[in-house]
């Protein structure tokens, strides 16, 4: 496949789980708002979750002050953040238009579809009387897109493309959505876990589709512990980092050429030691830590599969 291609496509499914996973870490944030709090406990929520986005700089150049209202507009609608749902879903649409002849009709409706619709639900008042409806939307849109690629294209290079954007950009959302929490300061103990920080682990675990899940695995009280160990390293829990880099390692084995034996060995390296890794050693060593190194992993194993098989990133 043409480095080009293998680009666009790769891009089209990083920017499709991004927006999906941009509107998880809004919807935490605006459930955890309404739980009853003081302003400066707000604002570090917000706060937050701008620093773990690495947003905080190019917000603060636009706004004067830290509401949650501002952080919703900016982080959905601003075309200039790159990392906004619409400047996202926008990429979306514009790489899947660049490979039309590589995708099947209904992928590339789906990509075209969404970006109408964004258009005109955000020209509606929905994000302002009801973000969380607008979130479930940006979520449903990503379900579908995957779906219809899965349930339609041919089980070749393309789809291993798409599948190694999905999972690199999932594997380092989902890092940085548990790490939200430890940036809010919230309680990391059990025993001192107040019923806001209860409430809180329950909309984080809902954000990652994982509420059900938990119960289903655990049958007990929700602990940061658990919790932690189920985004990490439960290999059956679809969001996990472990799932996310299994699913790494197999694709860029799909799709291996001359260059690419060291990216493998360092993709393989990194799904070792979560596959071999337990929870009570990473909490010894501090989870924050963990999750800095592992992002720091996940950035530099997207900068090798853009040396080895795409469009080079601009230096």
């Amino acid at each position: 496949m043409l480095s080009r291609t293998a680009d666009h496509l790769f891009w089209m499914a990083r920017y499709t789980e991004r927006a999906e996973n941009t509107a998880r870490m809004l919807d935490v944030n605006v459930q955890t708002s309404m739980l009853p709090q003081s302003d400066e406990e707000n604002a570090q929520g917000w706060r937050a979750l701008l620093g773990i986005s690495e947003l905080q700089h190019a917000f603060h150049q636009k706004y004067q002050s830290l509401e949650g209202r501002e952080v919703i507009d900016f982080m959905v609608r601003d075309p200039d953040n790159t990392s906004s749902i619409v400047a996202c879903l926008t990429q979306v649409r514009e790489n899947a238009r660049a490979v039309r002849g590589t995708l099947t009709t209904e992928v590339w409706e789906i990509q075209n579809q969404t970006w109408l619709d964004m258009q005109r639900r955000l020209q509606s008042d929905l994000l302002e009387t009801d973000p969380s409806k607008f979130f479930e939307w940006v979520k449903y849109r990503s379900h579908l897109s995957r779906g219809v690629t899965l349930g339609t294209m041919l089980r070749d290079e393309a789809v291993n493309f798409i599948r190694l954007g999905t999972f690199l950009e999932r594997a380092d959302n989902t890092a940085r959505i548990l790490d939200v929490k430890y940036h809010g300061g919230a309680t990391d103990s059990a025993e001192s876990m107040s019923q806001r920080d209860f409430y809180y682990w329950g909309a984080m675990l809902r954000s990652v589709s994982g509420f059900e899940i938990y119960r289903k695995v655990y049958r007990d009280v929700i602990t940061p512990a658990r919790i932690a160990e189920l985004l990490i390293l439960r290999g059956d829990m679809p969001r996990s980092l472990l799932a996310c880099m299994d699913e790494v390692v197999q694709n860029l084995h799909e799709v291996r050429n001359d260059v690419s034996a060291d990216t493998e060995r360092f993709a393989g390296r990194l799904r070792a030691e979560l596959q071999f890794g337990k929870i009570d050693d990473i909490l010894a060593d501090g989870l924050h830590d963990t999750l800095t190194r592992f992002l720091a992993n996940i950035y530099e194993l997207g900068n090798r599969v853009s040396r080895d098989f795409l469009v080079p990133l601009a230096a």
